[in-house]
Formats: structure tokens, C-alpha cells, sequence
């Protein structure tokens, strides 16, 4: 299905005028994904993105990072208007099927990984509030990471240094919503700190879509010798009974979009919901640390990093086979305990090579997490939504063991980049409840991932790229649990298996304006497909081959009168090139829009003081299920606008922003549940809304 043209009309103005026109160089920045040797954007030979501390604070809540990933191409960053089940980021398709969190992309923070070892991570633990970038890498060297990935969404935060300064910040908006944030930085006797704490509480867009979420940072940086840096990390991410307002179908979306599915099985309260009855929510503790040191030999580098944490989670699902459970069913409340670790440890040698300069990452990856798991029936007597008998008891064993080895050959206009990379996943279950049969067992997975990268600089404005990979993706804890409709741990699924293509060009246009472009084609085998889900349950299996070919443009340009543009466009033919089931060859991927598209014009006094922004944001249409038969969520456009303000007096920094998101008032499908085994596939975005926010700094 192709985007119409209307959607794209905003987008493709600010496109015009970005290549029209032009102003001051956009900054360089060094990034480290990729090869792990740092370069520019320009220099790299792969696709990839920086999200700047800008664009992150650029007049936003900083709840999501939704807000500032919206402006990647080949990304798709969902808010679901659900913060029981996080975020939903796809990168090229992959990902864009998990019904919570984020797998399929591989998350990292300050070095340490924020997805665990079997590739499911949570967005929410990015602490946005002190990030100083982003860096988005697609294509053929994500597999470098292992396994899920996709792609890879790396966050950055700040260092402290200079003085010290105090700053909090108060935002309030639409539904209820509401957040405070203060933090601390600076550098005393060569400690460098940052600390950060923030509370945000919304009553939600959608009916029983309230949230709490507490979260708190700490970073100490330290340079105990010229050469060589250590650096502490802490974090925590506490919400309690966040509610789960769950997808409805399309009729009931059409009624009326804020409302939740009403539960035809209930005869004592007709109109009540699903997420009414069964008070679908969802508490997270999540808390972790992290050290990292770094030594410099000359040119040559080592880097040693280890982390631990604990996640504990409370589910109340709107599933229940009250009165008729059957022996395999485990019950409708989710209640596990997890401690995780990990280490990574990686050498950096640089020597000369036929006249070149060669540069070797060697290193070794190891991930560990164990879950005390229990399962209950979310029923008692005749009331729903309360903890009920016990169904489950396990201990969920996940290990991941990955050396690998990276090089990179520079001479004259050429750079040769290759890596190779070995990843075992272990994954182990001990089954205490014995009562609906025994599922302990075990399942191993071992792939070796190879990629290599050429890059040819044409000219000091253009380079030429092109790169190539083989990706693996295991299935995650959460998609083994099930198998079919009420079956238990499900050791039949296989990992699947990719080989990445990719061609691009970077290129200076002028001193302004700046162009990437990237061609992709990606098959895999084994894809992991929904089979059955329903209640926030969902099981999983292997489908056939797919395929997707793409293209992804970014334009950034500016202008001496203070103007600039960013655009970003996507194409993705995501589609099943071997047909399984009721699933014909050529169907399109479910939860993967065929166009995606953002623009936005921006203007920024000289002096910093005033600014102002228009953003459009466009997507095709976008599948639900397999087979391509139900209700697709219809393409959409949106406009949003911002404003903001700054003043310095004496010590004292201040700022004031205002936005307004979709400003038309449009009504449309934000984000979709795949694969809903009862359609209730749709989750609504929201129409107009506002923010506003405030902060003030003082540097002592």
C-alpha cells in the first residue's frame, strides 16, 4: 500500500525548501557505534543517526523517547498510550511485532545494556532528563551486538564537570499529565557528578491508562590518572499499578477511540470493560549499577565494564478460565523476580598495515539473568483482578557468551570495516508446579555473525558505502512461555536467521545542507511470528521466509536567518516471500508501515533566546495479523507546533516552552497489537493535546 500523497504534503515542503536553501555547518559529532572506533556520522560506513541533547529537550515531557526518535529514518518509535507495556520501536521491521517492551533492537545506556540476555529490553529505564545523545545504528553492522539487533539504540548521558549547578524542571499537559524533575551536576576535586530524580504522573488518554513513574540517576565520573577514566552509573525505575488499558477492536475504536472493549461475557455489568473487570495493571521495580574503566596506552585502548540489577514485576492480565481452567492453564497474574549481571571486556589495538592504519577490537560479552517466576489465577470466588490460586512456579535461567572481534583499514580514500562475533544463548527452565505437567527443560542457540563494510570517499562531500552482514534473533523468555492456545513452555522455536545488504551515500550538498540515503534488502528465515494472543498472553512461532527491501533519506539543512529543516523519509516492502498457513506469499509484515515520514521546520533566534518549530509526521497504513484479512489502522498525518523561551540573569538560567501535538485534531490508530487472537488489535492515539514546561538553573 502505497502513502498517499496528502499525507506526505507538510514533509514534502519542508523537503523543498531544504534543498533550496542554506546556513551554518551542522555540528560533528564523534560516534562510537558501528565499528567502535570513533568517527563522524560522514565517515562511517553504515546508517546511522545522532539524536542531539537538543532535539531530546527540543520543548519536550521527556517520558519518551518516542518524542526525539520520531525524527530517525528506518526507525518507528510508538508511544501506546500504555505505560504498563512500554514503548514499541521498530527498526527496518524488526521489533514490530512484541506486544510490550522492545526486542528485536538492541538498547544500551552509558555502555551497559538495557536489554537482557534473551533481547528484551524496556525504553522506560532511559533516563532522558540528563541525555546528552542518542546514536541510532541500522542495517547490516547492528549484528555486530549479537543477538537482536535489528538495529541499536545507544544512550549517552552527560558528564558533570564545571561548576556546580542546580536545576529542576515542572511540565504539565493534557489527561492529567504532569512531571517534576530536579538534578545536580558538576565537578569538585576532580569527581565528576550527576544526579537526577523525577516523579511523572498521568491519568492517561485512554480509559484505565493512569501511571506513576518514579525514576532516579546517579553518574560519577572519575580520572584517577591522565590516561585512563572510571565512570559509575546507578539507576531505578519504580511504577506501581500502572494500568493496562489493553487494544480493543475496530468497531469499539470507532465508537469511540478513548473507550476500552466492553466485556461481553459480563451479564451483572453490561457495559463494564475487559481492563474495568479484570483491572489490567502492572507494577515495575527495576534497579541497577554499573562501572566502567577506561585505559589509554598510546593509541591503543581497554575497556573493562560490569553491571548487575534486580527487575521485579505484578501483571494482572484480562485472561482467566475462571471455574474451567484446564491443567495447562497458568493462570492470569504475571509475578517474577529477576537479578541480571553482565561484563563486557575489549581491547583496542592500532597498528600500521600496508601502508594503512589498522585498528582491532578484540573483547568478550557475557549476560546473565535468573527469574523466580510464579503465575496465579487473577480471580478469587467471583471477583476478577485480585490474586487467586497458584499456577505456576519456575526458575528461568538465561546466559549469553559472546567474543568477537572488530577491524577497521584505513588508507588514502578507502576504509575497510569487518567484524565477527559468535553468540551463545542458554536458556534453562526448572519447573516447581507440577500439577498441569512438567516443562523443565532446556534450549541452546549458537550463531556466528559476520559483517564487512566498505567506504570510499569520492570527494571530501560525498561517500560512497556499502555493507553486508548475516543477523540472528532468538526468541525471547516472554515468546517461549506459551505455545499455542493455553499450552505450556514452548521448546520448538528455532532463532531466525538474516543476511543484510545495504548501499549509501553521504554528502555535503554545501556548508548547509546535508544528505544520507541508504538502499537495504534483509532476508530472513525462521521469522518469529505471532501464533496466538489474546489477554496479554501471546505465544509464537516460526513462519516461513521474508523479505524486506527499502530506502531511507534524511535531509538537514539551515539557514544564516536562523531557520533549518530536518526531514526524514522511509519505504519498507516488508513482506512474507514464502507463504505459510492462511498466509499468502507477498502478504505484508503486520505492525511495519509501508511509508513512514518526518518533517519539520525550525527557527532558533541568533542569541538562543526564541525559538519555534513545525513538525509533520506521516505513515501508511499498517497490517494488524498475518494474513493481511482485518482492518488495517489507516495511514495518517499529523502537525505538531512548539515554542520556547530562554533567559540568563547573573547564576540563573531560565526556560519556558509550549507545544501543541496534532494540531488538526486528527483521530488515528497510534500503535497496534499484533496478532490479537480476539482483533482487539487497536490502540488509539491523541487527538489535540497540549504541554507546557518550565525550568530553572542556578550555577553556584
Amino acid at each position: 500500500m502505497k502513502l498517499h500523497p496528502s499525507h506526505l504534503h507538510a514533509a514534502a515542503v519542508l523537503c523543498v525548501t531544504g534543498f533550496a536553501a542554506a546556513a551554518g555547518e551542522p555540528a560533528e559529532v564523534v560516534v562510537v557505534s558501528a565499528t567502535r572506533v570513533g568517527h563522524t556520522v560522514f565517515d562511517m560506513p553504515a546508517a546511522i543517526d545522532i539524536v542531539d541533547a537538543d532535539r531530546i529537550h527540543a520543548s519536550q515531557a521527556r517520558v519518551n523517547a518516542s518524542e526525539a526518535l520520531a525524527a530517525v529514518p528506518g526507525l518507528v518509535a510508538q508511544n501506546r498510550q500504555n505505560y504498563a507495556q512500554d514503548l514499541q520501536i521498530s527498526s527496518r521491521g524488526f521489533g514490530a511485532r512484541s506486544t510490550f517492551g522492545v526486542r528485536g533492537v538492541r538498547l544500551i545506556a552509558d555502555g551497559i545494556p538495557a536489554s537482557m540476555p534473551d533481547g528484551q529490553g524496556q525504553a522506560a529505564t532511559f533516563n532522558l532528563d540528563i541525555a546528552e545523545r542518542i546514536e541510532v545504528l541500522r542495517g547490516p553492522f547492528s549484528a555486530i551486538y549479537g543477538n537482536h539487533s535489528g538495529g541499536v539504540i545507544q544512550l549517552f548521558t552527560r558528564d558533570g564537570d564545571g561548576t556546580p549547578a542546580l536545576e529542576t524542571t515542572l511540565t504539565a499537559g493534557s489527561y492529567g499529565s504532569r512531571k517534576a524533575d530536579v538534578n545536580a551536576q558538576g565537578k569538585q576535586a576532580g569527581i565528576g557528578y550527576v544526579l537526577d530524580a523525577s516523579r511523572f504522573e498521568t491519568d492517561g488518554y485512554r480509559a484505565h491508562s493512569a501511571a506513576t513513574r518514579d525514576q532516579a540517576y546517579a553518574k560519577l565520573t572519575l580520572a584517577p590518572r591522565d590516561d585512563a577514566k572510571l565512570s559509575i552509573v546507578a539507576n531505578a525505575l519504580r511504577q506501581d499499578d500502572t494500568q493496562d488499558p489493553l487494544g480493543v477492536t475496530w468497531s469499539s475504536y470507532q465508537r469511540d477511540p478513548r473507550a476500552g472493549e466492553i466485556d461481553a461475557t459480563d451479564t451483572q455489568s453490561p457495559k463494564r470493560t475487559l481492563a474495568d473487570r479484570y483491572n489490567t495493571r502492572k507494577s515495575i521495580d527495576h534497579q541497577q549499577i554499573g562501572a566502567s574503566w577506561e585505559q589509554r596506552l598510546g593509541d591503543d585502548r581497554l575497556r573493562l565494564t560490569a553491571y548487575g540489577g534486580n527487575r521485579q514485576v505484578v501483571q494482572y492480565q484480562a485472561f482467566s478460565k475462571a471455574f474451567q481452567a484446564p491443567a495447562t492453564h497458568s493462570g492470569g497474574v504475571v509475578d517474577f523476580d529477576r537479578d541480571f549481571y553482565g561484563a563486557d571486556a575489549n581491547w583496542l589495538r592500532v597498528t600500521q598495515l600496508a601502508g594503512g592504519k589498522l585498528s582491532t577490537t578484540v573483547g568478550i560479552e557475557y549476560g546473565h539473568s535468573t527469574d523466580g517466576r510464579k503465575g496465579y489465577e487473577n480471580f478469587v470466588g467471583a471477583q476478577f483482578g485480585v490474586k487467586g490460586a497458584l499456577r505456576r512456579d519456575e526458575s528461568d535461567n538465561v546466559s549469553s557468551f559472546d567474543p568477537y572481534v572488530q577491524t577497521e583499514w584505513q588508507s588514502g580514500a578507502w576504509m575497510l570495516s569487518a567484524g565477527l562475533r559468535n553468540s551463545s544463548v542458554r536458556i534453562s527452565v526448572d519447573d516447581r508446579f507440577l500439577a498441569n505437567g512438567n516443562d523443565s527443560g532446556g534450549l541452546d542457540y549458537s550463531h556466528t555473525t559476520p559483517a564487512l563494510g566498505l567506504l570510499y570517499r569520492w570527494s571530501p562531500e560525498l561517500n560512497l558505502y556499502a555493507s553486508a552482514a548475516r543477523g540472528f534473533e532468538t526468541p525471547t523468555l516472554n515468546e517461549l512461555f506459551y505455545s499455542g492456545v493455553g499450552g505450556g513452555f514452548n521448546f520448538g522455536l528455532q532463532a531466525a536467521r538474516s543476511t543484510h545488504l545495504e548501499a549509501g551515500v553521504k554528502t555535503r550538498l554545501n556548508e548547509r545542507t546535508r544528505v544520507n540515503a541508504a538502499i537495504f534488502q534483509v532476508r530472513t528465515s525462521d521469522e518469529l511470528v505471532v501464533d496466538s494472543s489474546s489477554g496479554g498472553r501471546t505465544s509464537y512461532r516460526n513462519a516461513g521466509s521474508t523479505l524486506r527491501q527499502g530506502l531511507e533519506l534524511s535531509l538537514d539543512s539551515s539557514w544564516s536567518t536562523g531557520l533549518s529543516t530536518r526531514v526524514a523519509l522511509t519505504t519498507l516492502r516488508a513482506v512474507y516471500d514464502k507463504g505459510f498457513g492462511l498466509v499468502q506469499e507477498g502478504s505484508r509484515l503486520p505492525g511495519v508501515p509501508n511509508a513512514y515520514a518526518y518533517g519539520e521546520l525550525a527557527w532558533q533566534d541568533r542569541d538562543g533566546r526564541y525559538g519555534a518549530a513545525l513538525e509533520a509526521i506521516a505513515s501508511s497504513r499498517i497490517y494488524a495479523e498475518d494474513a493481511n484479512a482485518d482492518q488495517p489502522a489507516p495511514g495518517y498525518s499529523v502537525l505538531n507546533a512548539r515554542v520556547n523561551a530562554s533567559q540568563q540573569w547573573r547564576g540563573w538560567r531560565f526556560k519556558q516552552f509550549a507545544r501543541l501535538n496534532n494540531l488538526l485534531d486528527k483521530q488515528y490508530v497510534g500503535s497496534l497489537i499484533v496478532g490479537d487472537t480476539n482483533k482487539r488489535y487497536y490502540e488509539a492515539a491523541p487527538g489535540r493535546n497540549w504541554l507546557l514546561g518550565a525550568s530553572a538553573q542556578y550555577r553556584f
